[in-house]
Formats: C-alpha cells, sequence, structure tokens
C-alpha cells in the first residue's frame, strides 16, 4: 500500500497529453507498440523550515492551465476534428469526443468495442465516438492484417444501406469465429451478415468489392500512417491523441476529466485572506459536520485556495474518494478518481513547528512540491513519513467522529468500488 496522500491531476495531464501513462499493447505496423510510462513522480521533496518559517512566497507559487495553450495546440494537430465524413454515435453536442482510428482484425480493438459502447451507455448526452478506418494492410511482402481491408470496405458497404454501426458491432463481437477463415468462407461470413441484418446483399456485395471501397480502404492505411498513427487502436480524446489504459476505469476517468474541465480555473486565485484573521471550515458531510481551524499564517496559500474553492462551491457534492484507516481520509476532486484538480496547482508550504504528529491534521495532496490544487486529507493518526512534503493547513476542532465514522475504500486497490461519503457543503467563517 502506497501511504501518501497523492493529488494525481498531474498524471492525468502527462498520461492524456505526452501519452504516457502505463504500459499499452497495441496492433502495430510492424510488431505490438510499447509505449513506456515515465511514472509520476511521487517521491517526498522534504524542505528544511527554520524557526517556523514558511517556505513558500505568497506571490510566485501558483500556475495556471492555460486554454490558450490547449486552444493553440489543437489548431496545430494533424487529427482532423469529428465531422460530417465520419461514422459517430452519441450526444450531438457532448462534452467529450472520442475517435477511435481502428482494424476490425485487430484484438485489441475487438476488446475496445464493449467498453466504449458501456462508456457510451453512462454518458448518452456527454461522450460522442466517432470510428475512423486504420486497416493494417502491410504490403504484398509483408502483409498484417490479411482481412483487415476486405472488413473496413465491408463496414463501408454496410453503412451505404444505413447499417455501419450494426456491422461494426458485428465484425467485433464476432472477430474470433471470422478471423482465420479463408477469403471466401470470410467473403460468405459477411454476405450472411448482410442478409442477417436486411441489407440489399447484391447491392452489399458490388459495394464492397467494387474499385471505390477497396481504395477508400487502401487510402485510410496510406493516410494513418502519414499522420503519424503507428497501431490500433489509436484514441484522439477531445482533439489529443490518448495511449494510456484503455479499460473502463482509465477512459471513464478521462471522460469525468474532460468534462471537469467546464469548471477549472484558467488563473489562480487573487490572494484575498487576512493572514491575521481567524478561518474557521465547516465540512457538511452525509455524516456530520466537521469542524476545522485553518492556518493562514502557516499555510497562506493553501488557505487562500480553500476559501476561494469553498467559496465558489468547489467541494458541494464532491466525494471522499479515498479513505484508509489508521491513515488518512482524502477528498476535494469532483470526479472522485483522484485525478482531477481545479486548473491550477501551488508550492508546498512547510513549517517546522506543524507535523505530522497527531490525528486530525488537514492538509493538501499533491504528486510533487509544486502540484497542491484542490484535494485534502484529514490525518487518522501520526504520520511523520509525510513531514517536509505535504502542506498542513488546518487542524479539527469539532467532528473527528465524523471523520473516522467515514466509509473505508482505496480506489488504487479497487477501482469498482461505490462512491464514498459525500461533502454537501463547506461554510467559512471569518473572524
Amino acid at each position: 500500500m502506497n501511504n501518501y496522500p497523492k493529488n494525481n491531476s498531474r498524471k492525468a495531464l502527462v498520461s492524456f497529453f505526452l501519452l504516457s501513462t502505463a504500459l499499452l499493447s497495441a496492433c502495430a505496423a510492424n510488431e505490438p507498440i510499447v509505449e513506456a510510462e515515465p511514472t509520476a513522480t511521487e517521491t517526498i521533496v522534504a524542505t528544511e523550515a527554520s524557526s517556523g518559517a514558511i517556505t513558500a512566497p505568497i506571490n510566485a507559487s501558483c500556475t495556471a492551465v492555460s486554454s490558450q495553450d490547449r486552444e493553440d495546440a489543437l489548431l496545430n494537430s494533424p487529427f482532423a476534428s469529428v465531422s460530417a465524413a465520419d461514422w459517430v454515435r452519441g450526444g450531438d453536442e457532448p462534452a467529450v469526443s472520442i475517435i477511435e482510428y481502428g482494424d476490425f482484425q485487430c484484438p485489441f480493438c475487438g476488446a475496445l468495442a464493449p467498453i466504449l459502447a458501456e462508456l457510451e451507455a453512462r454518458y448518452p448526452d456527454d461522450l460522442q465516438v466517432a470510428f475512423r478506418h486504420f486497416p493494417l494492410i502491410g504490403s504484398v511482402e509483408q502483409p498484417i492484417h490479411e482481412k483487415a481491408k476486405l472488413a473496413a470496405a465491408a463496414s463501408e458497404a454496410a453503412g451505404k444501406q444505413g447499417f455501419f454501426w450494426e456491422f461494426h458491432d458485428l465484425l467485433f463481437v464476432a472477430q474470433s469465429e471470422w478471423t482465420n477463415l479463408s477469403e471466401a468462407e470470410f467473403i460468405k461470413f459477411l454476405m450472411d451478415g448482410a442478409s442477417d441484418l436486411g441489407m440489399d446483399t447484391a447491392v452489399f456485395e458490388a459495394d464492397m468489392l467494387g474499385d471505390e471501397l477497396q481504395t477508400l480502404a487502401e487510402q485510410a492505411w496510406i493516410e494513418g500512417r502519414e499522420i503519424g498513427i503507428s497501431g490500433t487502436p489509436f484514441l484522439i480524446v477531445n482533439g489529443f491523441p490518448y495511449q494510456g489504459p484503455s479499460d473502463v476505469f482509465s477512459l471513464d476517468a478521462i471522460i469525468k476529466m474532460e468534462m471537469l474541465r467546464e469548471r477549472h480555473f484558467n488563473e489562480c486565485p487573487e490572494f484575498t485572506i487576512d493572514t491575521d484573521a481567524e478561518y474557521t471550515a465547516t465540512i457538511q458531510t452525509e455524516k456530520g459536520d466537521v469542524v476545522i481551524s485553518l492556518l493562514p499564517q502557516i499555510a497562506p496559500v493553501a488557505v487562500n485556495s480553500f476559501v476561494f474553492l469553498a467559496e465558489n462551491d468547489w467541494f458541494d457534492n464532491v466525494t471522499f474518494h479515498r479513505v484508509i484507516p489508521g491513515f488518512m481520509a482524502q477528498g476535494g476532486d469532483p470526479t472522485g478518481t483522484g485525478f482531477g484538480g481545479p486548473g491550477y496547482t501551488f508550492e508546498i508550504e512547510t513549517n517546522s513547528n506543524y507535523l505530522f504528529d497527531r490525528e486530525g491534521l488537514l492538509a493538501m495532496a499533491n504528486s510533487g512540491p509544486t502540484s497542491n490544487g484542490s484535494q485534502f486529507f484529514i490525518t487518522f493518526g501520526e504520520a511523520s513519513h509525510l513531514n517536509g512534503g505535504f502542506t498542513i493547513f488546518g487542524e479539527v476542532l469539532q467532528g473527528m467522529d465524523v471523520v473516522r465514522s467515514l466509509t473505508a475504500r482505496n480506489p488504487a486497490e479497487d477501482p469498482t468500488l461505490a462512491p464514498g461519503d459525500l461533502i454537501l457543503d463547506v461554510i467559512i467563517e471569518v473572524n
């Protein structure tokens, strides 16, 4: 068990924009692609604080994610946006679009198909899925998937009669049945499928074997390589390549993070708190209230951010997504995945007079010394291994029994757990 409170927002950004979350095997042009992940830094960086001095400057510790940088990157993307030329299903005005460059003979694409279908069912209005062909044809001398070209042409022939997605699903569901068939047997399989779906089989056969769709499949293979697609499935999420884990949990987390982007703050909060005042935060949960004394003199940036987020309803209806008895309870991520953040990050603030030596301490979760965001945790006891690496910015005054009653859960060990206990609201009072 990793006994560090983690804010995984940086890891998620690395995985999404740099294509490097975890090992991914895929169907490839020459051999299986393995994208090795440089894992996110979780080493604790200790900071020596003398005489209780604050170690992070108030005016130089926050960095906001620029929406303009994202827009500029999309303008230079080689991957075309979803258009009327694509085969699309899902929401008409989605928050998230996933484009799959796929090959019907690729087993990894076959494994992905039911996962995307499940996500479409979860997000009928917020998710749109598009399928683009990248049949791994290879060459005459070195063919890769010998039936990929014909399968792509068949799906397009079905599409001409309004049955693309039905044929798409049929090819993936029955993939193991037709992969090892001879060409003649495979054509019969395709014809039988068209007949079962109620298509005009004579027109279907002529279209499937005609020059137009055979050329279309060949061009998809050529053009895909020209824009840098090296294997399948190759996913584009909201315009950016994603080659991280393609299980339901990981893709669901990416979708939730993209939906959270609409709530991001693209500027760091203005510093508005009075460091000489007394701030109290009441975390109202479905199991009762937790009253916390904040520490603006010890961690001004963290307190300022927490107050800002609370006053902007960031924590409302957010779950305690990670609760480990004897260690800590963690919340503050609206996605409930442990990957979400507010759109800005800031440095840790440590103080030699405030150490993890007791229960009831409120601190920021992070994945590195500059990655504080919105995720926080409350300790259940002494945790000296966190000293110097995490910002303590408050202490529980009342309601520690409520904290202890929170439902234990660790999504790192079981991502299928039911959601944790909810934060209903966070009320800030100033004296």
